[in-house]
């Protein structure tokens, strides 16, 4: 009796990922999470090509703007003649009498306003000067607004524009620098969990100096020693400072694979060891990796930030999260929030939703979870 099924309808068991993409499509709260990732790299893509964004350093409102939502903000102070004629003489005051001459002269002109609420004596003489610059078409009169959705920094820039321009950088940061680290960790750890001997104990030496310096004055020295300021410089210190944790874990996975059949098998059959380390054993440890990857993104994108709060970061002219922090402490002083509102509520958004796909992801990936 023959069977009626081929060789190529024989069942076959689901492998890893498969069961992994099942396990995390069950998880309502990683999904909910992916997407919210999902939007975010999204919202980077279109700040990269130049689809939004691209013009957040236009002066589209005066400066502190407030959000629609509170209205606009009047002056809470002017300097006017009235006020000024206001002021008493000092007996004691030498120059008293020309003050008093001041104060008569300047009573008889007008001090116009300027957006910071101070009276400005040339405001006659810069309204011609427009006037003229204007008339002759090589000067564009800009209306300032008085409130902008979610407020403007100092210069007028519009916070929302600002908060997606920051996140395109410190997102590019978090996921160039955890790649290019976990590829350091992998290397490393290969090398020292396959052909173990004094090439395992280099590595564990040169991982033990990286572990036994505190990570935050480990990534400050690195800083102060590369000096110069740049997103590749944040990339390269995050790096090189972040290898240590998929060092670790790729080196016992290797140690692990190296002893298995299949390793035996393609060793058998001459396969060199750079075949066997990443054509062979890789496969079967990928998950480790891509965990790896997702873990270090959000620690990175919380280092870009601290690192740019404490001026080791991004340079004047480039904007992103930290660089927004950096400023906010300023304006808090003067009761202006939005800016620190909008940077910390964004990067919550992110590192949150990445954290809880991190764990959801780890989860499914978990051989002992089949």
């Amino acid at each position: 009796m023959h069977s009626n099924l081929s060789p190529m309808n024989q069942p076959t068991s689901p492998g890893l990922w498969t069961l992994a993409c099942r396990r995390l499509r069950a998880d309502h709260t990683a999904m909910i999470a992916l997407a919210v990732v999902l939007a975010f790299l999204l919202t980077l893509l279109l700040s990269v090509s130049g689809l939004i964004a691209a013009d957040w350093e236009n002066e589209t409102g005066v400066s502190y703007a407030p959000p629609h939502f509170i209205g606009a903000s009047q002056p809470e102070s002017a300097i006017t003649p009235e006020s000024t004629a206001a002021v008493p003489d000092n007996p004691f005051d030498p120059l008293k009498d020309v003050l008093r001459e001041l104060r008569q002269k300047n009573g008889t002109q007008t001090n116009a306003l300027n957006d910071y609420g101070i009276a400005d004596p040339l405001a006659a003489e810069m309204a011609e000067i427009r006037a003229e610059l204007a008339k002759s078409g090589k000067a564009r009169v800009v209306q300032r607004a008085a409130t902008l959705p979610f407020g403007a920094d100092k210069w007028g820039h519009d916070i929302v524009k600002k908060t997606i321009k920051g996140a395109e950088t410190s997102i590019v940061v978090g996921l160039v620098a955890a790649l290019l680290a976990t590829l350091l960790g992998t290397l490393f750890g290969a090398a020292a969990g396959y052909f173990g001997g004094w090439t395992d104990d280099f590595f564990n030496w040169f991982y033990s100096i990286f572990t036994s310096i505190p990570y935050l004055l480990l990534v400050l020295s690195v800083a102060a020693v590369l000096q110069q300021k740049g997103v590749g410089t944040i990339i390269l210190i995050l790096a090189l400072t972040g290898w240590t944790g998929p060092f670790r874990l790729m080196r016992a996975e290797y140690m692990k694979h190296k002893n298995r059949e299949y390793v035996w098998a393609a060793d058998a059959i001459g396969a060199s060891h750079w075949r066997k380390m990443f054509i062979h054993i890789f496969p079967n440890v990928s998950h480790v990796a891509l965990v790896q990857v997702s873990i270090l993104v959000v620690g990175f994108i919380k280092s870009e930030v601290i690192l740019s709060f404490l001026g080791f970061g991004v340079p004047v002219g480039t904007v992103s999260w930290g660089s927004m922090l950096n400023e906010a402490q300023n304006e808090l002083i003067l009761g202006k929030w939005w800016q620190l509102v909008a940077a910390t509520s964004a990067m919550a958004v992110l590192v949150t939703a990445f954290s809880l796909f991190t764990d959801a992801l780890r989860d499914a990936l978990d051989p002992k979870l089949k």
